[in-house]
């Protein structure tokens, strides 16, 4: 699966946010780096066709697996009801990636009772267990402490080894090692 943007254009009320993007993305993190308020955001949402760019092309996923900047978990379900939401019955290798991030699969709290980084970890493992094509990741570490965001990094190393993923970031250290897409 390849990830493209030609010439993607996009404005609000007049003022450019993107102008002319272009790239290609393989398998593997392609970070897109860019100051708040840059067009992080609305890049990766037009590729997940939530936003349509006012011109330019994109050549995308079926399905995507997307971490947003808020977690958008159902705050009154626990972590396994959000995640059953999201694949189904089916939560073939959910206890081992959430143990990996820290969580417990069988934590019966509901997510409102999380901490913040809880929750972005639920949503981050939550977008890594879909069955997708590509993965989205929008500040996916924001307000993690520096083990849990090492747990959390090598987890997305390990997906975007068979897919592409789009992973917006203004944390230069999220970038180590990966190609950046700078707006």
């Amino acid at each position: 699966m390849e990830l493209q943007a030609v010439n993607l254009c996009k404005a609000y009320g007049g003022k450019p946010v993107l102008q002319n993007v272009t790239f290609t993305a393989g398998p593997g993190v392609t970070c897109v780096m860019a100051p708040s308020g840059a067009g992080k955001s609305t890049l990766l949402h037009i590729f997940l066709g939530l936003v349509r760019p006012d011109s330019g092309a994109v050549k995308t996923a079926d399905r995507w697996g997307a971490a947003f900047q808020e977690p958008r978990l159902l705050e009154h379900l626990n972590a396994a009801e959000n995640l059953r939401f999201a694949l189904g019955p089916d939560l073939s290798g959910a206890a081992d990636l959430l143990a990996r991030l820290g969580l417990d699969l069988s934590d019966g709290r509901p997510v409102r009772d999380y901490s913040g980084g809880m929750k972005r970890r639920l949503s981050l493992a939550r977008a890594l267990l879909v069955p997708s094509g590509a993965l989205a990741l929008d500040e996916p570490f924001s307000g993690l402490d520096g083990e849990t965001h090492a747990r959390c990094l090598t987890c997305v190393r390990e997906a975007a080894a068979e897919k592409p993923v789009l992973l917006a970031t203004h944390d230069p250290a999220d970038a180590e090692g990966f190609p950046i897409l700078r707006l």
